[in-house]
């Protein structure tokens, strides 16, 4: 899998929603251990534990549905990811798009009523490029 500086190493990452994502942020670190790697503005901040990682979300701030939680879940080709994932019947909530962090992903809703979002790193970003702040880089 390519690396890219923007999204942690790990594979498979829960993205959990907060009303407060600095709070929830220094609390999980402080609690669990966690080690923050990158803050996106006051809606995304990128946490690390070993191998790990999760993602803190702020609850309501995009133009999807609120969720409190998501799976995102790095591939090595997300387009042939998502034609398997559309044959087999997933709920398409996004194709495949290409964004300036260096990741093509898409969205989709397992039979569970699940949020997934596939990634496919393409290129490899420094996450200052794209307005992150750089606090712990692996």
């Amino acid at each position: 899998m390519l690396p890219n500086r923007s999204i942690p190493a790990a594979t498979v990452i829960p993205e959990l929603a907060y009303d407060d994502v600095a709070k929830a942020s220094d609390w999980l670190c402080e609690a669990f251990g966690f080690t923050e790697r990158l803050r996106m503005g006051n809606h995304r901040a990128q946490l690390v534990y070993g191998g790990g990682a999760v993602i803190v979300i702020a609850r309501g701030m995009s133009a999807d549905p609120v969720y409190d939680h998501r799976v995102l879940m790095r591939v090595e080709d997300a387009k042939s990811h998502f034609e398997r994932a559309k044959a087999a019947g997933a709920r398409i909530l996004r194709e495949p798009e290409d964004h300036p962090f260096g990741e093509r992903q898409y969205t989709c809703e397992d039979p569970g009523g699940h949020v997934w979002t596939f990634s496919q790193s393409i290129a490899d970003v420094d996450p200052a490029s794209w307005g992150a702040t750089r606090i712990n880089i692996d």
